[in-house]
């Protein structure tokens, strides 16, 4: 019996690298990316790495068409694991005082509405048969508000906030959910935070600390440790203090 392996964002960066892990004799993966094409070059790679695999073209714009998508897949057959990676960011341009209205609507759907009500729908799904695992991919930048990328850290921190809660709610019914908090990774949307290259994380060794971390069944998974310890350090600091260093950060 295969083991069935939902993958939002598997076009690129992370998501792209989660599939490329599990990619193995007696999975079948599901695929699910904006960009057709990419989508495709990373499903080779899993087939040639042994993976049975599935992709679907989905913009998680649309709420309403992500939703049913779940409910169709999991029909079919029932999704052991999904892994929830798709999601969009932004910086605002030094010009800039404020992201613009649409760039805010447009991420509050990928990053927060969408995945929210996509884990929703299939841990009430895994609830009922008992058993599931949903890994959602959040951000560091959740912890702090940053006033160059507010639209970006306001969504990830609603993202977080609802995980959390799912994971509370649905973990009597036998249904694990962790939320990840990745600093930058090293891809060119991660290149382009105003953060040391030091603190880049390679894709790769990103999707190994999440699949270990989902099978031991954890709940929050932070990385690289650094970003814990700025967490700590952003509820510790006076609101004054707080507020010229995030405002220092703002890129030039």
């Amino acid at each position: 019996m295969l083991l069935r392996i939902l993958i939002t964002g598997a076009s690129s960066g992370l998501g792209a690298a989660i599939a490329r892990h599990y990619a193995a004799p007696g999975k079948m993966l599901l695929l699910w990316g904006r960009d057709s094409v990419r989508l495709e070059a990373v499903a080779n790679q899993c087939r040639t790495a042994g993976a049975t695999v599935s992709i679907r073209a989905l913009d998680l714009v649309d709420t309403a068409a992500a939703i049913a998508a779940i409910a169709d897949e999991d029909t079919a057959d029932a999704i052991d694991l999904a892994v929830l990676s798709a999601g969009i960011g932004d910086i605002q341009a030094s010009i800039d005082r404020v992201d613009p209205p649409d760039t805010i609507r447009i991420m509050g759907l990928v990053n927060f509405v969408t995945p929210s009500a996509m884990a929703a729908a299939l841990a009430d799904r895994m609830a009922i048969r008992g058993r599931g695992h949903i890994v959602v991919i959040g951000s560091a930048a959740a912890f702090h508000a940053l006033p160059f990328a507010a639209a970006y850290a306001g969504s990830k921190a609603g993202l977080a906030r609802f995980t959390e809660a799912l994971r509370i709610g649905v973990a009597p019914h036998g249904v694990n959910v962790l939320l990840v908090s990745p600093g930058p990774i090293d891809t060119p949307g991660g290149r382009a935070v105003p953060a040391p290259r030091a603190v880049l994380v390679q894709p790769s060794y990103v999707a190994a600390r999440i699949a270990r971390a989902s099978a031991a069944g954890r709940g929050h998974l932070i990385l690289p440790w650094p970003f814990a310890l700025l967490r700590a350090i952003d509820r510790l600091l006076p609101t004054a203090l707080r507020d010229r260093l995030l405002n220092s950060l703002r890129p030039r």
